[in-house]
């Protein structure tokens, strides 16, 4: 991931053994940087992925508005760094049932498609992360297609 989220990350939301509802919420905390992740795949952020992005990090993942904003707006700023996934998919994988898992696979096409343009980087992350976080092929295409639905 990008290296001032990771640094973020790891100072102020490093998973512990404490209780489960902190474990739950640095879970959706890694959650949320692959979703801000996702509107760097291509070259054209615009608001309307961005404004997908805060809203499932807000409404689905539980973070305060200032976590999102701090999220989103440290991502922006390292948007030229290489990336890692493995941190928090390795969390995603191991703490997420499965149909939290595809939940998340369709957030991350819906930000994908916020836009109304698929670009081939966007395809190539949702897959990659659906691969690392053991979501199955079947599941990845029909989330796709629910969120081309909606």
């Amino acid at each position: 991931m990008l290296k001032k989220i990771q640094i973020y990350f790891e100072t102020h939301f490093a998973l512990s053994d404490g209780d489960s509802a902190s474990v739950e919420h640095q879970l959706n905390l890694a959650a949320a940087a692959l979703l801000v992740e996702m509107t760097l795949q291509d070259e054209h952020v615009n608001d309307s992925e961005v404004n997908a992005v805060k809203k499932v990090m807000i409404d689905q993942l539980k973070l305060t508005a200032d976590e999102a904003e701090n999220l989103y707006a440290l991502a922006h700023e390292e948007r030229h760094q290489a990336t890692d996934y493995h941190q928090f998919t390795r969390l995603i994988a191991q703490h997420y049932t499965q149909p939290q898992k595809i939940k998340l696979v369709e957030a991350l096409w819906a930000v994908a498609f916020a836009d109304n343009v698929l670009d081939k980087y966007e395809e190539h992350m949702v897959r990659r992360i659906s691969d690392l976080i053991h979501v199955s092929h079947k599941d990845f295409i029909r989330a796709r297609h629910r969120v081309e639905r909606s």
